[in-house]
């Protein structure tokens, strides 16, 4: 499986963006789905993550409330809607199948990772 992240750019704080992250073929028949950051000199850090129903989503504490994830299984894409954006959401924004149903919040529970979209808020 190949994973196609888009939406990036450039976006002023306060702001909106909204990615998508297209798979070339279905991720399994029961794989929750991720997305993961990772900004210049900084560890890759989960953002956020859904099941493979779309029933249960997760959020790390610093996009809670502003980000949301969603996912079509019908068209194999996973997106995150972003709002209220900030300067330290800027970062390469990657997003990966997990190897179970729910989505954990670490980078070893997930495979298949995309190439990544570069979100950049400016002040």
């Amino acid at each position: 499986v190949q994973l196609q992240a888009s939406g990036g750019g450039l976006v002023q704080a306060g702001g909106s963006l909204s990615l998508s992250c297209a798979a070339s073929r279905r991720t399994g028949s029961n794989n929750g789905m991720g997305w993961f950051r990772q900004a210049p000199g900084k560890e890759r850090e989960f953002v956020a993550g859904i099941s493979w129903t779309g029933g249960s989503t997760y959020y790390s504490d610093s996009v809670k409330g502003r980000f949301t994830i969603s996912r079509d299984n019908a068209k194999n894409t996973v997106y995150l809607q972003m709002n209220s954006l900030k300067t330290e959401d800027t970062a390469v924004y990657y997003c990966a199948v997990a190897l179970s149903s729910m989505p954990p919040v670490v980078a070893s529970g997930y495979r298949c990772w995309g190439q990544g979209t570069l979100v950049t808020v400016s002040s």
